[in-house]
């Protein structure tokens, strides 16, 4: 029987494809604060700037590629099943190859009804103020806000609870609720945190691998795959 492998991603993995992290050290998102392009609130004060936001990073996104480390998690697969579970909105692990990716905070390349969360469609292009979603209301990134639930936060700890192996690429997993991911794993799983910066008050089971993930999950995976 194949092991499973769960992997929690954040913004670290994707930063090496060129995908632009829109924090300043001030904590403003390319110079606006969180709230105003991130919230419910910040939508209905002005829906305007908020979808040219989205619209921003939507198109940043369709220019770049996969990394080392996206196309490394999907030669695992060739070992062990291999769930992941991303902070990201970008497409950059479908794109290298991976088969069952569940994104915690949305999609990009994804736009939802205003009125009805559950009806999301593909979306390639920039969101402008009177597209429709197919019941009539105006469409809106399929993202995770502040202030928001997320949705799939339940079947994200069902992965990890499920893992033999958890791998945590690029992502420091200080916020909530994924910060709370690592407590499900069940008292045999290994894990493993590739990313430059050390947490601080990192457990001591977890093995850390100080490498940027285009490096650490080639070398990571190398050896898993040996142990197949």
């Amino acid at each position: 029987m194949r092991k499973i492998i769960t992997v929690l991603t954040g913004a670290g993995i994707s930063a090496e494809s060129g995908i632009q992290t829109f924090r300043d050290a001030d904590g403003l998102w390319e110079g606006h604060d969180v709230m105003q392009v991130a919230s419910p609130e910040g939508f209905a004060a002005d829906p305007e700037l908020v979808l040219d936001f989205y619209n921003q990073r939507r198109a940043q996104l369709l220019t770049v590629k996969p990394n080392a480390g996206h196309k490394a998690l999907v030669e695992l697969e060739s070992g062990y099943d291999v769930m992941i579970v991303t902070q990201n909105v970008d497409n950059l692990h479908e794109a290298a190859g991976s088969h069952h990716v569940l994104h915690l905070h949305g999609e990009l390349l994804k736009a939802r009804s205003c009125d009805d969360p559950t009806l999301i469609i593909p979306w390639d292009k920039d969101i402008m103020i009177g597209d429709k979603a197919p019941d009539g209301s105006q469409l809106r990134p399929h993202i995770v806000w502040f202030g928001e639930d997320v949705p799939l936060i339940t079947r994200a700890a069902e992965m990890v609870y499920d893992a033999d192996i958890v791998i945590v690429i690029g992502t420091s997993l200080q916020v909530y609720p994924a910060a709370g991911l690592l407590q499900y794993a069940q008292p045999h799983c290994k894990t493993y945190l590739i990313d430059v910066h050390k947490p601080t008050g990192l457990d001591s089971k977890v093995e850390y691998i100080q490498e940027p993930a285009s490096i650490g999950v080639p070398l990571l995976a190398t050896r898993l795959l040996s142990d197949v």
